[in-house]
């Protein structure tokens, strides 16, 4: 049987043409639309059906997040020792399991906050060993030169996805329950699973004889990334900014829903204009890139974010509630679009340096710093949002992400025209992966 082109192979075709990209790029897109659904639908079930508080709004935000914290370490070692693309399979499958789970408690009439609190962590869970993965994989999957085109590419289709989703969620949210979301999203999680186990790619399962002792592998991320001049300074700078930006976004949900009264549909739209800025961000990043620099463009927008963000509290205290939509709308946009060409920057920049062998270490110990400080977030925000109300936490948060970007902004970041560029050798090519057969 004729065998797929691998990314190692010398002259690499063009992404839209080869066909395992294009698999693995479809798969995604859905699963991201059907994510989408349930990043609208948890808040409103949350905050409208079951009458979430501040502190609970809180909670359950830190409970999707706090397996970064938990697993977000060995996660990355373990990942190394698999195959990537199986991992983010079992993922996918468990993530919809999880989510299934809430319709039918609904429809039971036995759904409590609870619940919630099991799915998202469950489901936070699977996400770090999906996430760490992914971010792990692309460079697998395609050549070396093709990895930030790649990884545009992928950007800017899970941004069509959050603009279509939380529209769509919004528009059904008109005439279904909450709760019906979650099909969706699980739909989304089965189609990512299902277009996973078509895509194709070289790798090899590292041999068990080649194994150290776990602590010893997890040592070895980490000292990659605390050592490493740019790639510290990008995990101090997107920690010190997701803390930050967490403060802002756990109450959101209470700012737009309750606050303003703008219901699920201005919560949609919010949604999906921020959506529409990432996707223009995607698509732009190449091209600003190449104008004010790869290594400029990073501090670049770590400011302009801030900027933006600094839009939300001041739409909490405006007593119009037209111009309170339209600065969190601005806001949003302009974060989007921001937030997009600095993370495809600085992920890119991070798998050209990154040896092979340490992909799934340093992504999982960046995601253990810059992930795990968001449950802690969400934790504070909800206390603070109990106790001192919801714009000043706000302002605290915006307050603090312009102080996240003194790492970058004051690195040699600003004046670097071109990323530093690794060799990295791909793993051994496993030919049973390799031949055509039913990928169903």
């Amino acid at each position: 049987m004729n065998a797929e082109p691998t990314a190692a192979e010398p002259t690499a075709r063009p992404l839209w043409r080869d066909r395992n990209f294009s698999t693995f790029w479809a798969g995604q897109a859905l699963g991201q639309f059907g994510a989408q659904l349930g990043q609208l639908a948890l808040p409103v079930l949350a905050v409208t059906m079951l009458h979430a508080s501040e502190f609970e709004v809180g909670v359950l935000n830190a409970a999707g997040l706090a397996a970064f914290l938990a697993v977000g370490l060995p996660a990355g070692a373990w990942v190394d020792r698999w195959r990537k693309r199986r991992t983010m399979i079992s993922a996918d499958l468990l993530r919809m399991a999880a989510m299934a789970t809430v319709p039918i408690l609904w429809w039971s009439g036995s759904l409590e906050i609870w619940h919630l609190f099991l799915v998202a962590g469950i489901v936070g869970t699977a996400t770090v060993f999906f996430d760490v993965a992914y971010q792990s994989y692309v460079p697998v999957l395609v050549a070396s030169p093709q990895v930030r085109e790649a990884n545009s590419k992928l950007e800017a289709t899970a941004q069509i996805a959050r603009i279509g989703g939380p529209a769509a969620g919004g528009a059904l949210l008109a005439v279904v329950s909450a709760p019906v979301l979650f099909v969706g999203e699980a739909a989304g999680y089965l189609l990512s699973a299902v277009f996973l186990a078509r895509t194709r790619d070289s790798e090899a399962r590292v041999p068990a004889a080649g194994r150290r002792p776990l602590p010893v592998e997890i040592r070895e991320g980490i000292s990659f990334v605390v050592r490493h001049p740019l790639i510290s300074r990008i995990a101090a700078c997107t920690g010190g900014m997701n803390f930050s930006g967490m403060l802002i976004y756990t109450l959101m949900p209470l700012l737009v829903l309750r606050s303003l009264g703008l219901g699920p549909q201005g919560m949609g739209l919010i949604m999906s204009v921020g959506a529409a800025g990432g996707l223009l961000g995607a698509v732009a990043a190449p091209r600003l890139a190449a104008r004010i620099g790869e290594g400029t463009v990073i501090p670049v927008c770590a400011l302009v974010s801030s900027v933006f963000l600094l839009l939300v509290p001041f739409a909490g205290v405006v007593s119009e509630p037209g111009v309170s939509l339209a600065l969190l709308l601005i806001s949003e946009f302009g974060f989007g679009f921001s937030i997009l060409v600095y993370n495809i920057m600085q992920l890119t920049m991070r798998q050209r340096v990154c040896p092979p062998r340490l992909l799934g270490r340093m992504n999982a110990s960046i995601r253990f710093a810059v992930w795990g400080v968001m449950p802690l977030a969400a934790l504070a925000s909800g206390y603070l949002g109990a106790h001192l109300g919801l714009v000043p936490t706000m302002l605290i948060g915006a307050a603090g992400s312009f102080l996240a970007t003194a790492p970058v902004l004051f690195s040699p970041l600003r004046r670097m025209r071109t990323l530093p560029d690794g060799a990295p050798e791909h793993a051994a090519v496993d030919d049973g992966a390799l031949e055509e057969k039913d990928r169903a």
